[in-house]
Formats: structure tokens, sequence, C-alpha cells
């Protein structure tokens, strides 16, 4: 058996990878990242980052979650 954990037993063992490591970090975001970024940038009384790749995206959602206690 291999050493590797299987992600159809553990399906988040590897959910949780560092936003610069993604192969699609660099597109820009999607429309679920834009909507709940324009709410959290609201909420947080911050400018709304409309040229944000999904990577960037993914860190300032992360940031103001962490801001307006959203998310966690």
């Amino acid at each position: 058996m291999a050493d590797t954990e299987n992600p159809k037993t553990h399906p988040t063992s590897n959910a949780v990878k560092d936003p610069h490591d993604w192969t699609t970090g660099d597109e820009p975001m999607t429309g679920a990242q834009a909507s709940y970024l324009k709410t959290l940038s609201e909420e947080a009384h911050e400018d709304f980052p409309e040229e944000l790749n999904k990577a960037d995206a993914s860190m300032k959602i992360d940031e103001l979650q962490e801001k307006t206690g959203r998310g966690k």
C-alpha cells in the first residue's frame, strides 16, 4: 500500500494549500470570490479590490474574515 493518503478516503488531506502554490492562482478571481469579497469589503469599510487573481482574492478573503469576525 502506498504511503500517501487516498483522497477518496481522506478528502480534506490536501484541501489546505498555500494559494501561491495553486496552478490556477494567476487566473482572475471567481464570481463567488468576487461576491463574497465585495460583502466582506463593505463590512470592513474597505474598498473592493476588483482586479485580484484567485490566489490574492483568497488571501484577502482570509484577511477580511479575520477583521470582520466572519467565516471562522
